[in-house]
This record gives C-alpha cells, sequence and structure tokens, in this order.
C-alpha cells in the first residue's frame, strides 16, 4: 500500500500539513493564557452571559491566533509560525502571577523557537518588581527587534499589525481607547506615543532582508496612515 499522499488533498509535494511543534506552540499557549483577555473590543460580542456583572471578552489566544495566521500566510516556516503563538508565554504572567521559564520553553519547542521568543519579550520591570517606564521599554523592545532575526521580525510586525488594525477598528467606531470604561482598559500610552512607537517597530524591521518581511511592512504602513487619520478627527 501506497504512503503517499493523494493529491486530491492540495497538499503541496514534500510538505506535511500537520506539525507537532505548532500543535504544541498552540497548546502550551492556550494553556499558558487561559483566563486572560484584550484590554477592549471594538465588535459586538456574539452573546451574552446571563449574569449581570459578567461581559463578554476577547482572549488573549485570538490574538496569538491572528499573529500566528499572519505569519503563516507570509510563508515563515514552522518555528516562526510556533513562536508566533508564544510570542507573549515570557512576558505575560499567568493568571496565578507566575511567570513562564525560559529553560522550560527551550526543553518543550527548542532553542530556535525559544531564540524567536526571547527576542521578542520586553523587560517590564527592574529587578526590585517595580514597573519599568513605558518609554525606556519600547525602546529596549525596538533594539531587540533590530538586533535580532528576520524572523523574530516578522512576527513583531505581524503582532503590531494585528494590534493596531483592531486599535483602527475601535478608533473607527468612536471608542476611545485610550480611556478606561466598563469592559475596557484604556492604553497605556497616547496617541502619538503609540505612533512613535509602531512607526519605529517598522523602521527597525528594515535591517533584515527577507522577500517575506515588505507585505507585511506595507500593510502596517498603511494601518499606520489610518491611525493617524482616526486620531486626528
Amino acid at each position: 500500500m501506497s504512503n503517499d499522499m493523494p493529491e486530491a488533498v492540495g497538499v503541496q509535494p514534500g510538505l506535511d500539513p500537520f506539525s507537532p511543534l505548532i500543535e504544541l506552540a498552540i497548546e502550551l499557549a492556550s494553556e499558558w493564557h487561559q483566563g486572560q483577555h484584550r484590554k477592549g473590543r471594538w465588535r459586538p460580542p456574539t452573546f451574552e452571559y446571563e449574569a449581570d456583572e459578567a461581559s463578554v471578552r476577547v482572549p488573549v489566544m485570538a490574538h496569538l491566533t491572528s499573529v500566528a495566521s499572519i505569519v503563516q500566510r507570509c510563508g515563515w516556516q514552522d518555528p516562526v509560525v510556533a513562536a508566533a503563538y508564544l510570542h507573549d508565554i515570557l512576558e505575560d504572567k499567568n493568571r496565578e502571577g507566575r511567570y513562564y521559564d525560559v529553560e522550560t520553553l527551550r526543553e518543550a519547542v527548542g532553542e530556535k523557537v525559544t531564540g524567536y521568543v526571547q527576542t521578542l519579550t520586553e523587560t517590564k520591570r527592574y529587578p526590585d518588581g517595580s514597573y519599568l517606564p513605558w518609554d525606556m521599554r519600547k525602546k529596549e523592545y525596538i533594539q531587540q527587534i533590530r538586533d535580532g532575526s528576520p524572523g523574530a521580525a516578522g512576527i513583531s510586525l505581524a503582532d503590531k499589525l494585528h494590534n493596531l488594525w483592531t486599535m483602527n477598528q475601535s478608533l473607527d467606531l468612536g471608542i476611545n481607547i485610550f480611556a478606561d470604561a466598563e469592559g475596557r482598559k484604556g492604553l497605556s500610552a497616547g496617541p502619538e506615543q503609540q505612533h512613535w512607537f509602531y512607526r519605529s517597530v517598522l523602521e527597525a524591521t528594515r535591517e533584515h532582508e527577507d522577500p517575506r518581511l515588505p507585505p507585511m511592512r506595507r500593510r502596517l504602513d498603511y494601518e499606520l496612515d489610518r491611525f493617524v487619520e482616526f486620531t486626528e478627527r
């Protein structure tokens, strides 16, 4: 009996349609970010909880999936896609207040994926536990992207693209994303700072030569123009 995949399946020759590495990354990300949500939402909820005090919020996993989808659509291979799912796992505490260990991640998904994730991880706190200033964190992140790899730059572009697109969808509906409201936490920096950061990340990725990066840059540039238009209304 032949082990060849039937042509009707539509799989390109030499490519396996299933990736155990990506599956593991999805499971790790889903477990770690369980119970965590995005700061806000722009789309009306699909349903409402019966409890009056409960509100439907967007799980962090929705963002991670979108970022990984963008990366995969642009042609990056399994290690980059896996790292896209995991790009916040070292930076964000879980709902129990714990941080994921770098060595544990390395043992699970290997050095290459872990390296991408480390490049994409902001240092948010001083050793004493207090928060670093917003601009200090962002400048360090930008330098990490500049000094990192094309794969990490691709994930960063996908991450910023999805974040900015989501912000723009809210702004277009007249939602003030910079202020706290019921079911929503305002962004920690204003329009000018946000524009500086996203533009700086875009420019930092120009240190890397890869044919998969220009389309991602063009779309982020487009979303930056929309952001300026919406915030100057």
